[in-house]
């Protein structure tokens, strides 16, 4: 189905819902939509990314027609069906309101990832192109696998950036196990000092010989979205799995500082190379994981299972509003190819009430998002759901 770029909107409530859990759809902005966040300090707008280089703001429930930031001339412009390249995260600084500093994280037009910071101009609703700084550039081997996730910490104020193993097959080159390697890792800098950042003393690799500093954590495959617990700082990822497991990860700060998540020794919980007897030893297994079984390409045409479970796994967060009393402390995860999306909590380090949010809530839904690219979270903490063709919802209570 085709979306229009912009709608006059109105407050389509469809009902996604288990018990008085339902989704409102606030908002359509360009397709290629990829992710939603809110800057500090400012509960009025919302800023979504397009993958072909744009931000939009979306205000009073309706899309602001120039873009917050347009550096379209910039991105890899080549978004095929399935890219992942392109315009692929934001993060605003904690002391936006005072210093106007907000980062992103996009694939340029020779193919390397680059964190870039930029400015807010006078006009609130205008950033300065021009005020491009760059923070950090690598080059990436493949066209695919790149991460693109980029978020501070809530409570260290350090900018986390994640980043897929490079691409291609079965990670070739073994980055994600290499420690001398950026790739396939969760990067923890400090751009408060330094030019353009530093290295926080209490990184796991802080002043070691071959080993890249910048890395928290490693082993994984492409960490397209992960969050933190804004209760208690717990960090949850969603890896993007090979062929056959996607995997969701939830460990404390402190577990997650300087772990390897397993990739390409595991996927999943399962021996991947070596595809038998490897060794797990110190390795991060999954709290949870799902069948890779629905073909991206096929779904894209309508001609897929409609009970596959998913291909690519889009993590989210760990639901703190106010608003959806039954959801309070339940991690909302979905998959981007089947549109499917679950919840569960953590219980002595175990997942419980595991429900199929989307099964539940058919029943009463009119319209459901598509392609789930990603998940949003306000300064309240209500969550939101990006679909990729364009469409923005909010989760709420139907009560």
């Amino acid at each position: 189905m085709i979306k229009n770029i912009f709608l006059s909107l109105t407050f389509n409530i469809f009902l996604f819902a288990a018990n008085d859990l339902a989704v409102l759809k606030i908002a359509d902005v360009p397709a290629k939509a990829l992710y939603i966040t809110q800057a500090p300090k400012d509960n009025t707008r919302l800023f979504v990314v397009i993958q072909t280089g744009k931000i939009f703001i979306i205000k009073n429930n309706q899309t602001v027609n120039t873009p917050f930031l347009d550096i379209s001339d910039r991105v890899h412009s080549s978004l095929l069906p399935g890219s992942e390249e392109g315009m692929l995260g934001l993060a605003f600084h904690p002391n936006y309101n005072i210093n106007g500093y907000f980062f992103v994280n996009y694939v340029n037009k020779n193919d390397s990832t680059i964190i870039s910071r930029f400015s807010v101009s006078t006009d609130p609703n205008l950033a300065i192109k021009d005020s491009e700084k760059l923070i950090l550039g690598l080059k990436q081997p493949f066209g695919n696998h790149n991460g693109g996730h980029i978020i501070f910490g809530p409570k260290d104020g350090m900018l986390y950036i994640g980043l897929g193993d490079g691409g291609k097959s079965g990670d070739p080159y073994n980055n994600s196990q290499n420690k001398n390697s950026l790739l396939g890792s969760i990067l923890r800098i400090d751009i408060n000092s330094g030019d353009p950042y530093s290295i926080p003393a209490d990184n796991p690799f802080f002043n070691q010989k071959n080993k890249k500093q910048e890395i928290f954590s490693y082993g994984l495959r492409n960490p397209w979205r992960f969050s933190f617990d804004r209760k208690t700082n717990d960090i949850i990822i969603g890896d993007v799995g090979q062929n056959l497991w996607e995997e969701i990860n939830w460990n404390t700060w402190e577990e997650t500082r300087g772990g390897n998540f397993g990739w390409r020794t595991m996927e999943g919980n399962h021996c991947f190379n070596p595809e038998e007897f490897c060794d797990t030893t110190d390795l991060i297994l999954p709290i949870h994981e799902y069948p890779n079984n629905a073909a991206y390409m096929k779904i894209l045409i309508g001609m897929d299972d409609k009970e596959a479970t998913g291909c690519s796994v889009t993590g989210g967060y760990v639901y703190r509003g106010n608003n959806n009393k039954n959801l309070w402390g339940s991690y909302v995860f979905g998959d981007y190819c089947t549109g499917r999306i679950w919840s569960f909590r953590l219980k002595d380090g175990k997942p419980v009430a595991f429900k199929n949010l989307r099964k539940e809530l058919k029943k009463n839904s009119t319209e459901l998002p598509l392609f789930i690219s990603s998940f949003g979270e306000d300064n309240s903490g209500e969550l939101y759901v990006v679909d990729y063709l364009g469409s923005i919802y909010k989760f709420i209570s139907n009560k």
